[in-house]
């Protein structure tokens, strides 16, 4: 059985990526779900640093584990590595979409677009924004999350 490959991908890596990974591992293994989940950010600002203190409270405060994540940076090779590819906004799409070969765009997605029932399409960057900025984030990633599995399963 081939095992789906997931990257999430944010600007720097710390803060909503991370939590699509913790999200989306535990919701997926919850759901019986063999996959590989990483995340990784556009930009190296932040690499090898944990996860925003906030995020790693705000998702744990619903169970969910950061354990063993540090930023790392989108490399030319998770374009062939991953199938799906799944950003947080459209400035990181059309980042993406500069550092990816073009036969690879197709892996290329907003994330919420496996939430079709939400109104939202980006994820909202919490970082400069108030505390319940972490908790809409993780509203929107558990709706996708749900949507994301859902696909998979088929």
């Amino acid at each position: 059985m081939i095992v789906p490959k997931v990257l999430f991908v944010c600007l720097g890596n710390i803060c909503r990526s991370p939590t699509a990974e913790a999200v989306f591992t535990t919701r997926a293994k919850q759901a019986g779900l063999d996959v590989h989940v990483e995340s990784a950010g556009t930009s190296g600002w932040h690499i090898g640093e944990p996860p925003d203190p906030r995020s790693i409270a705000a998702g744990e405060a619903r169970g969910y584990s950061f354990q063993g994540q540090a930023s790392r940076k989108v490399i030319r090779a998770d374009f062939g590595n991953f199938d799906y590819i799944l950003a947080m906004d459209d400035k990181n799409v059309e980042a993406l979409k500069e550092t990816s070969p073009e036969n690879y765009w197709q892996r290329i997605q907003l994330f919420l677009d496996y939430a079709p029932s939400n109104t939202v399409r980006e994820v909202p960057d919490p970082y400069y924004g108030s505390g319940d900025g972490f908790t809409r984030v993780l509203d929107l990633i558990e709706q996708a999350s749900d949507g994301l599995i859902a696909v998979l399963s088929k």
